[in-house]
């Protein structure tokens, strides 16, 4: 069963880390804003009606929304089927990472599980917002004839 969650533009990877001395020492902590995002997407994933994480192997598909600018129709003249190229968007790969902090716990169980990440931007249709899909994928049997491979020799 697929979770589908609509949630809010995710922040830049830049806005979400920050260093901090810890005596000698340099260290990466999540920024407030980052807490913040971190807070708004568990009470939206729990109000989309998700009690547990999902366990194991997941495939995320993410969906990835712009804001629309007010310009945007003026774009749409000057620059034809290409005008979104001109509208600012965060890096998918950064959206990515966010993203699986985020759900981290709440949604799923772990980003380590996550097998399988497809990614799209999206041409921009109104407000900034991410669309992410959760998918359980099940362990696949392992290909028994790489194991041959590692047969112990009979000792003569």
């Amino acid at each position: 069963m697929s979770i589908t969650l609509t949630l809010p533009y995710p922040l830049s990877a830049n806005r979400y880390w920050r260093p901090v001395r810890i005596g000698l020492h340099i260290t990466i902590v999540p920024t407030k804003e980052a807490k913040a995002y971190r807070t708004q997407v568990g009470f939206l994933v729990k109000a989309a009606g998700v009690r547990q994480p999902i366990t194991g192997r997941v495939q995320i598909d993410v969906r990835l929304y712009p804001n629309r600018p007010q310009d945007w129709q003026k774009r749409m003249r000057k620059d034809g089927a290409e005008w979104d190229d001109t509208v600012q968007c965060i890096d998918l790969d950064n959206a990515n990472k966010v993203l699986l902090d985020s759900l981290k716990g709440v949604a799923i169980d772990d980003d380590r599980w996550v097998r399988k990440i497809v990614a799209e931007r999206m041409e921009p249709d109104g407000e900034a917002r991410v669309v992410v899909t959760i998918t359980p994928m099940p362990a696949e049997k392992p290909q028994t004839a790489l194991f041959s491979d590692f047969a112990v020799p009979n000792e003569v």
